[in-house]
Protein backbone atom coordinates (compact mmCIF):
# COMPACT_ATOMS: atom_id res chain seq x y z
CA UNK A 1 0.00 0.00 0.00
CA UNK A 2 0.97 3.47 -0.96
CA UNK A 3 0.06 6.92 0.40
CA UNK A 4 0.93 10.10 -1.58
CA UNK A 5 -0.12 13.05 0.51
CA UNK A 6 -0.42 16.55 -1.51
CA UNK A 7 -1.33 19.77 -1.51
CA UNK A 8 0.96 21.52 1.58
CA UNK A 9 2.27 24.57 1.81
CA UNK A 10 2.86 28.80 2.53
CA UNK A 11 -0.96 30.39 3.80
CA UNK A 12 -1.06 33.36 5.99
CA UNK A 13 -3.42 33.08 8.95
CA UNK A 14 -7.25 32.80 8.34
CA UNK A 15 -6.95 31.21 5.15
CA UNK A 16 -7.61 27.68 3.78
CA UNK A 17 -5.79 25.08 2.50
CA UNK A 18 -6.74 21.76 0.87
CA UNK A 19 -4.72 18.40 1.54
CA UNK A 20 -5.29 15.08 -0.55
CA UNK A 21 -4.04 11.85 0.19
CA UNK A 22 -4.18 9.05 -2.70
CA UNK A 23 -3.77 5.51 -1.73
CA UNK A 24 -2.82 2.87 -4.07
CA UNK A 25 -2.20 -0.78 -4.05
CA UNK A 26 -5.59 -1.97 -1.96
CA UNK A 27 -9.04 -1.15 -2.23
CA UNK A 28 -8.97 2.44 -0.40
CA UNK A 29 -13.04 1.78 0.88
CA UNK A 30 -11.23 -1.10 2.64
CA UNK A 31 -9.76 1.39 5.38
CA UNK A 32 -10.96 4.18 7.62
CA UNK A 33 -8.63 7.02 7.16
CA UNK A 34 -7.24 9.65 9.42
CA UNK A 35 -5.12 12.89 9.11
CA UNK A 36 -2.37 13.31 11.88
CA UNK A 37 0.54 16.19 12.28
CA UNK A 38 3.39 16.61 13.65
CA UNK A 39 6.12 19.35 14.70
CA UNK A 40 9.42 19.42 15.51
CA UNK A 41 10.29 17.44 19.33
CA UNK A 42 6.29 16.84 19.85
CA UNK A 43 4.51 13.66 18.84
CA UNK A 44 2.42 12.93 16.19
CA UNK A 45 -0.81 14.55 16.85
CA UNK A 46 -4.30 13.31 16.10
CA UNK A 47 -6.27 15.82 13.66
CA UNK A 48 -9.37 14.04 11.97
CA UNK A 49 -10.47 10.63 11.17
CA UNK A 50 -12.85 9.35 8.73
CA UNK A 51 -14.89 5.52 8.52
CA UNK A 52 -14.81 3.75 5.55
CA UNK A 53 -18.16 4.73 4.20
CA UNK A 54 -17.91 8.16 5.14
CA UNK A 55 -20.63 7.91 7.72
CA UNK A 56 -18.60 9.22 10.54
CA UNK A 57 -16.19 11.61 11.42
CA UNK A 58 -14.45 12.62 14.47
CA UNK A 59 -12.07 15.80 15.14
CA UNK A 60 -9.44 17.09 17.72
CA UNK A 61 -11.12 20.05 19.84
CA UNK A 62 -8.10 21.76 18.26
CA UNK A 63 -9.35 21.64 14.55
CA UNK A 64 -13.22 21.09 14.75
CA UNK A 65 -15.48 23.68 13.19
CA UNK A 66 -12.32 24.74 10.70
CA UNK A 67 -11.21 21.40 9.23
CA UNK A 68 -13.53 19.13 7.04
CA UNK A 69 -12.32 15.22 6.65
CA UNK A 70 -13.87 13.72 3.51
CA UNK A 71 -13.35 10.87 1.09
CA UNK A 72 -14.07 9.83 -2.81
CA UNK A 73 -14.28 6.31 -2.93
CA UNK A 74 -13.94 5.80 -6.44
CA UNK A 75 -10.69 8.34 -6.56
CA UNK A 76 -8.97 6.72 -3.75
CA UNK A 77 -8.78 9.76 -2.28
CA UNK A 78 -8.57 11.14 0.96
CA UNK A 79 -9.19 14.72 1.67
CA UNK A 80 -9.30 17.62 4.94
CA UNK A 81 -10.45 21.22 4.00
CA UNK A 82 -8.28 23.66 6.57
CA UNK A 83 -10.26 26.76 6.94
CA UNK A 84 -9.48 29.83 9.41
CA UNK A 85 -5.85 28.35 9.57
CA UNK A 86 -3.26 29.71 12.28
CA UNK A 87 0.02 29.82 12.95
CA UNK A 88 -0.50 27.01 15.29
CA UNK A 89 -1.56 24.95 12.62
CA UNK A 90 1.90 24.36 11.36
CA UNK A 91 3.07 21.14 11.13
CA UNK A 92 4.02 18.26 8.63
CA UNK A 93 0.78 16.60 7.69
CA UNK A 94 0.47 12.78 7.33
CA UNK A 95 -2.69 10.61 6.00
CA UNK A 96 -2.49 6.91 8.00
CA UNK A 97 -5.09 3.80 6.87
CA UNK A 98 -6.61 1.45 8.92
CA UNK A 99 -8.95 -1.26 9.97
CA UNK A 100 -11.11 1.23 12.76
CA UNK A 101 -11.10 5.07 13.20
CA UNK A 102 -8.89 5.49 15.39
CA UNK A 103 -7.28 9.19 17.08
CA UNK A 104 -3.75 7.46 18.39
CA UNK A 105 -1.11 6.36 15.49
CA UNK A 106 -1.88 2.60 15.54
CA UNK A 107 -2.85 2.71 11.53
CA UNK A 108 -1.11 -0.23 9.63
CA UNK A 109 0.16 2.67 6.72
CA UNK A 110 1.31 6.43 6.47
CA UNK A 111 2.16 8.52 3.65
CA UNK A 112 5.43 10.40 3.43
CA UNK A 113 3.78 13.95 5.20
CA UNK A 114 3.10 17.08 3.71
CA UNK A 115 4.12 20.41 5.11
CA UNK A 116 1.97 23.01 6.09
CA UNK A 117 3.37 26.99 7.52
CA UNK A 118 0.76 29.66 8.76
CA UNK A 119 2.36 32.74 8.61
CA UNK A 120 1.27 35.02 11.05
Amino acid sequence: VQLQACGGGLVQTGGSLRLSCALSGRTFSSYAMGWFRQTPGKEREFVATISRSAGSTYYADSVKGRFTISRDNAKNTVYLQMNSLKPEDTAVYYCAAGQVMATIPGYDYWGQGTQVTVSS
